[in-house]
């Protein structure tokens, strides 16, 4: 029964499973407001000028508030006017504060609900299921692997986007205003304690505070065989079967790499991996970093291990095989070749006329190898040669950015090229692909009509019946045709590999006869055959039409690692459309492909069926719209650019034509240069 309840996981009476997968959707959520809030914190918070340090500095207090309340309130009543001021600052930002502490306190909830699940396993409350069970189911392996994940995710994103002084000026003043201080049963205690300050600041040249983000994640204690078996399934399962998307040996870190930021997030839970184990170290980075160092965590956050390793001592041993400069000179100037290579064979691919469908169905490996060629070399060049993930003031991160710019022969606007072609090749392959799977089994029936009453009708012609020129009557024949008519017709759709198998042996047969019975000298005969064949033929192409063709490009097309990078090719893409504003269609593949990293943080909410998926499905879509207006922003500006100068010719350069002249002066008054411009 073990086994049988197990099956579908995620079933809604599921209980086990649906509890794990609310606490995942749950945890998506969350970021996406932790997102969304920290583009709206109230500037005072930061105190950073002068004026605000005066004008609020005496009524927004951090955590040394909880030290002495009475002292810090009493300076207050001391003066009318601070009172007032108070007052007002509270009515002003009461509504924000109260959604930053909510937003505080579903991070602290979220790890409540973990542990309690995690307890609830241990103790059995989950009728046959245990944390050993539930890692054994591919979807339960997954959903605990991702909760623990993305509280780490949660953790690192507050720090990086609300710093530690602002969250405690704020998460006081939230004390402060609302009813929180009277009731006693508030967990306040619980998140400051989980959101104090950590020291660390995202500004640039800003020291590392010690033992970060370490200390950071184990303020509230997590159990330590579930993190120790997560990272075990981590390091050695490829758990979301990437690899059969990338059947290439080198494409394998590409086909991990969402399972590699898990287990570096991971890693932090259990530093102990990162300071001394460094068997464990040397093995993680064999199979996910022999070739790569800069990642992305969470739609578009990038890390640099280079960086982010430094401190713990068997981490940057093993890391050092990578980043050493003969494999960095390695890399750099293979992803060179395979860009050269593949780009030519894109452009080549999207020449008008060549995506047929023959084409297409009988080439479909070789597409999609060439996708996979496409996506990785342009996965690995954004991501390392971004400015955003080298530190100007780190001497060796900037030498090995140098080298790769060196060697990969680096060019944005190349790569951006390569980025719009392979988006307008994926974007019209999968519109064939999504086309050709609808009309798939009226295709195949047709074809196998066609054929079948082509046999039939040989079958007559060797009855001698049917006056055929110079063909004898046959009985033997006449019954071998009627038998393979009945074949094909016998061929079952729903079953496409023994059908596959029985037409390949049906084409086989036919150009047997063809030779045995020296049937050769009739035309009328051999086309039969040949009509017949090449409709057998296109049987196998149309059953070849699978689902999986679409999956596979939608797992090798991601661009969610761009989802910030994208930025820094903003201006390419303006100048662009200012040379050739037919750019636009290439780039409306190019946002579509990044809409997909949407799928990432929508999945689970989408399979628990939460009411969230509606506002965090807007936030991920207005952050893309907002990007996909910055840049077309400039059709509008070179439009009226370009109007200005046909009311300047207009007005000043073009003089009227009078109603009549004399014939010699036409030449002057048709302006033929300004009306050309114009």
């Amino acid at each position: 029964t073990s086994s049988s309840t197990m099956v579908d996981f995620l079933a809604e009476n599921n209980l086990c499973g649906q509890a794990i997968l609310r606490i995942v959707s749950c945890g998506n959520a969350i970021i996406a407001e932790l997102l969304r809030l920290s583009e709206f914190i109230p500037g005072v918070f930061r105190l950073k000028d002068k004026a605000d340090q005066q004008k609020y500095g005496d009524i927004i207090f951090d955590f040394s508030y909880f030290k002495g309340p009475e002292t810090c309130e009493g300076k207050l009543e001391a003066k009318p006017e601070l009172l007032d001021l108070d007052e007002e600052f509270r009515e002003n930002n009461i509504e924000i504060l109260t959604r930053f502490y909510l937003a505080f306190q579903s991070v602290h909830k979220y790890i409540v609900d973990l542990n309690r699940y995690l307890d609830d396993l241990n103790e059995g409350i989950y009728i046959q299921q245990t944390l050993e069970t539930v890692l054994l189911n591919e979807d339960g392996k997954q959903l605990l692997c991702e909760a623990l994940y993305l509280y780490g995710v949660m953790l690192l994103v507050i720090d990086q986007k609300i710093e530690g002084e602002v969250r405690e000026r704020m998460l006081v003043s939230y004390y402060r205003y609302s009813a929180a201080r009277s009731s006693a049963d508030s967990n306040l205690d619980d998140i400051c304690k989980l959101l104090r300050s950590t020291g660390y600041s995202s500004q640039p040249g800003a020291k590392r505070p010690p033992n970060y983000p370490e200390s950071y994640f184990s303020r509230v204690p997590i159990s330590e065989t579930f993190i120790s078996m997560v990272i075990g399934r981590l390091r050695s399962d490829d758990i979301y079967n990437q690899v059969s998307a990338y059947p290439l040996p080198e494409h394998r870190s590409t086909a991990l790499a969402t399972q590699a930021a898990m287990l570096y997030v991971i890693l932090y839970f259990d530093p102990s991996i990162l300071h001394t184990q460094q068997a464990k170290m040397r093995e993680i980075v064999d199979k996910y970093f022999p070739d790569n160092w800069v990642i992305s965590i969470y739609m578009g956050i990038t890390v640099n291990l280079a960086e982010a390793w430094e401190p713990y001592k068997a981490a940057k041993t093993a890391l050092n095989y990578t980043l050493d400069l003969s494999n960095v000179k390695e890399q750099a100037s293979r992803y060179a070749a395979v860009t050269e290579r593949v780009h030519t064979q894109v452009q080549q691919f999207l020449k008008e006329g060549c995506l047929r469908e023959e084409l297409v169905l009988d080439n479909i490996p070789k597409l999609l190898n060439c996708l996979r060629d496409c996506n990785v070399a342009i996965r690995w060049l954004m991501l390392h040669t971004a400015d955003t993930t080298c530190d100007p003031n780190n001497k060796r991160l900037r030498q090995i950015k140098d080298q790769i710019l060196t060697d990969s022969r680096y060019n944005s606007r190349i790569l951006f090229q390569l980025l719009l072609d392979t988006a307008q090749f994926e974007f019209i392959l999968k519109e064939m692909f999504k086309q050709m799977l609808s009309e798939k089994q009226a295709k195949w029936e047709n074809y196998k009509k066609e054929g079948s009453e082509r046999m039939t009708e040989l079958a007559d012609v060797f009855s001698g019946v049917k006056p055929l020129t110079r063909v004898e009557k046959n009985e033997n024949l006449q019954a071998w045709f009627r038998e393979i008519s009945k074949q094909i017709m016998s061929l079952n759709y729903d079953d496409s590999t023994a059908a596959g198998r029985k037409t390949v042996q049906l084409i086989q047969a036919l150009e047997e006869v063809q030779e045995f019975h020296q049937l050769e000298s009739n035309l009328q005969v051999c086309q039969f055959l040949a009509d017949t064949r090449k409709f057998l033929h296109q049987m196998i192409r149309t059953i070849n039409i699978k689902e999986e063709v679409l999956i596979t490009m939608q797992i090798v097309g991601d661009l969610s690692y761009a989802w910030q990078l994208i930025d820094s090719f903003t201006s390419i893409m303006q100048d662009s459309i200012r040379v050739s504003p037919s750019m636009v269609t290439k780039l409306r593949a190019t946002f579509l492909k990044l809409a997909s990293a949407l799928d990432l943080p929508l999945l689970r909410i989408n399979q628990a069926n939460s009411p969230d998926l509606l506002s965090v499905s807007q936030y991920y879509s207005g952050e893309l719209v907002s990007y996909v207006r910055k840049v077309l922003q400039i059709i509008p500006e070179s439009m009226f650019t370009s109007l200005l100068k046909i009311i300047k010719l207009q007005t000043h350069d073009i003089i009227e034509v009078p109603t009549r002249l004399d014939k010699d002066k036409l030449r002057d008054y048709a302006q033929l240069g300004p009306r050309y411009e114009v």
